[in-house]
């Protein structure tokens, strides 16, 4: 579908007619395309997409840095995060296993957000306030918070132009207070798309202005949730639910580094019992010979022994060819690799590489 007229239509009615869903916090869910995926993925990776993440759970902490002390909820401290900066993290069950994977902001000296995945929303709302001090509070602010991506080298420059040169002093994984069309916003320097960009929260009443202003830009276009899933899977970014779970511990997904083993944490036992034993699973990247693309599920073998299963996969518009993460049994994990990924119709030939698969990122520049 052609995205004729959008700039020039409010948000959530752009949404009704290319089929969108209500979401479960009464805004609509993003479309899976607008002009075509391959279109969107490569207008992100060399001008600037704008992307509808409105689905998405934000809570508030209300806490004194002394009381937030004790927190064992993420595997990361919330009181040594630097004003104005934002970390990616996650909530653990008692086995290790992910409940949600999640990115928070230290707003002022005793106020965080914490931003969740829309499908967790709910339960990592009871798993927080679980387990918080009496003494600390929690707001859950989804229903009036909105959120915008804006993505893509060109997106610097556009920002600067809309809410002043103030954005150039974000730093990657920095966030603060902005003013866009006489509106106060958050806006912080992060994404899922391995680009330099930026994710815009403000009152969702305002949000269709937002839209529409930043869309005005000829260097922009919207973006569907396909071109964010195959942008994502080629920096091998993980989609909650998909590549990781409760089942799954950061140890087996190769996320070990945002896990901070100094501090306690709900599920740290387990990760440290994991870690001298052993996992069992381990994540790989792989790259197919073809423009095939693997698909969730399909199984993965090496010669012919089943060994895992593939997690993610897609072609890659950037890269021309199929790409895909999946989890193995250990020791079938070795760079190199030569293996095969079968389903019910077909048989695909693979070989393991590092991750990312795309470099070219700007991201950190």
């Amino acid at each position: 579908m052609k995205n004729k007229a959008l700039k020039q239509t409010p948000l959530l009615n752009q949404h009704k007619d290319l089929g969108a869903k209500l979401g479960p916090f009464g805004g609509w869910l993003m479309p899976i395309q607008y002009e075509g995926i391959i279109a969107e993925h490569i207008w992100t990776r060399q001008s600037a997409s704008l992307f509808d993440i409105c689905h998405m759970g934000e809570f508030l902490i209300h806490a004194e840095p002394k009381n937030i002390e004790s927190d064992n909820i993420f595997t990361f401290r919330l009181s040594s995060m630097p004003l104005g900066s934002c970390k990616y993290g996650f909530m653990l069950n008692e086995t290790g296993g992910i409940i949600d994977d999640l990115v928070a902001y230290r707003l002022e000296t005793g106020k965080w957000m914490i931003v969740v995945n829309a499908s967790t929303k709910d339960k990592d709302l009871l798993h927080i306030s679980g387990n918080l001090s009496p003494e600390i509070i929690i707001e859950d602010i989804s229903a009036k918070t909105a959120k915008l991506d804006l993505q893509g080298p060109l997106s610097g420059d556009i920002i600067s132009q809309l809410a002043g040169e103030g954005i150039g002093g974000l730093k990657y994984y920095q966030c603060g207070n902005f003013i866009l069309l006489n509106r106060n916003v958050i806006i912080s320097r992060t994404g899922y798309t391995g680009e330099l960009g930026f994710e815009i929260y403000a009152d969702r009443q305002e949000t269709a202005d937002i839209w529409d202003i930043i869309l005005a830009d000829k260097r922009v276009k919207p973006a569907g949730l396909g071109a964010r899933d195959t942008l994502r899977l080629e920096m091998c970014y993980p989609l909650y639910g998909q590549d990781i779970d409760d089942k799954t511990t950061p140890l087996e997904a190769g996320l070990e580094q945002f896990v901070d083993f100094k501090k306690d944490f709900i599920g740290k036992n387990a990760l440290l019992k994991q870690r001298e034993e052993g996992a069992s699973k381990k994540i790989i990247s792989f790259i197919s010979d073809t423009r095939r693309s693997p698909r969730h599920g399909d199984k993965i073998y090496s010669e012919d022994k089943e060994v895992g299963f593939v997690a993610s996969g897609s072609f890659s518009p950037s890269l021309g060819f199929g790409i895909g993460i999946g989890y193995v049994e250990n020791g079938y994990d070795w760079i190199g690799a030569h293996i095969s990924i079968r389903n019910e119709r077909s048989e695909l030939a693979a070989q393991i590489t590092d991750r990312p698969f795309y470099r070219k990122g700007t991201a950190r520049r």
